[in-house]
């Protein structure tokens, strides 16, 4: 079977792989519930290639994200369910659907009114989608936001739909003063001995920090990812300077290698600002 440019052909390949007795042993064990890890995996792996600004790596990992999709659209077809062709069918419906102002006769709106208008309409298809399964549990403002997110993504789509019916501070500051707040309770925790208890608070202070990246208009998962690659790049600079005087980081001193990391901070400070 020989590589192609067309879906189709990659439709092919996981139908072959899942068919008994000629396929791969391990693609045919698999179903919905062990391969979603995978699925999540190629997902971060696609934000990291973006982050990294590596497009022939960017490339590849949409590849992979796209085999995901596959994957689970071939066990679904297996068992009845719905094929690939279903999928893209569902997309496209709910593509055309959301955007009146592209392909309906709403007018042209600015970004944010279009946002608003993806969320009514998304708001509107889960109604509507509750009503056909019968379901009669009360609404919440809250519904919709999956509880196997990132903790950090889930805090911040929690807190916006939140602040959607108005239980939100109206000043970063106030969301700071919070911070604040929590801080003072695991101190008190720790002054108790009880670090369970500060344990639990620190997931207060971690829900408040993502609440202030949200009124920054900043992506908390994105800023933090940054601060680990930031994190990334000052270590290296600890290990190469340790190692060119023949010592490792278990061989130094905190204060030698704190030194070194406000070496590192400050050469960052200095380097002229990329375009």
């Amino acid at each position: 079977m020989k590589p192609s440019r067309d879906i189709s052909r990659l439709i092919e390949i996981m139908a072959a792989l899942r068919t008994p007795g000629t396929g791969c042993p391990w693609d045919l064990e698999q179903d919905f519930r062990t391969i979603a890890p995978y699925t999540l995996e190629e997902a971060y792996e696609v934000a990291d290639a973006i982050a990294r600004g590596d497009l022939g790596e960017l490339k590849d990992e949409l590849g992979d994200l796209l085999l995901q999709v596959v994957f689970h659209a071939r066990m679904a077809e297996e068992q009845g369910a719905f094929a690939f062709g279903d999928v893209v069918e569902a997309i496209t419906t709910k593509m055309i659907r959301r955007h009146p102002h592209v392909f309906a006769d709403e007018t042209g709106q600015t970004a944010e009114a279009v946002k608003g208008l993806w969320e009514r309409i998304k708001a509107e298809e889960k109604a509507e989608a509750k009503a056909a399964r019968g379901d009669a549990a009360v609404a919440s403002a809250l519904d919709g936001v999956p509880v196997v997110l990132p903790a950090l993504t889930r805090a911040l789509k929690l807190q916006n739909k939140a602040g959607k019916v108005g239980f939100d501070w109206n000043d970063p500051r106030a969301v700071l003063a919070k911070i604040r707040e929590e801080t003072d309770e695991i101190e008190a925790a720790l002054d108790a001995g009880d670090e369970a208890h500060a344990a639990t608070e620190v997931g207060d202070l971690l829900f408040a920090v993502v609440n202030l990246a949200r009124h920054l208009d900043a992506d908390p998962e994105g800023i933090l990812r940054d601060t680990n690659l930031k994190f990334e790049r000052r270590f290296h600079f600890i290990e190469a300077a340790l190692a060119q005087r023949g010592k490792k980081p278990q061989d130094a001193t905190l204060a030698e290698m704190d030194a070194l990391w406000n070496e590192a901070k400050a050469a960052e400070k200095a380097a002229p600002a990329k375009d």
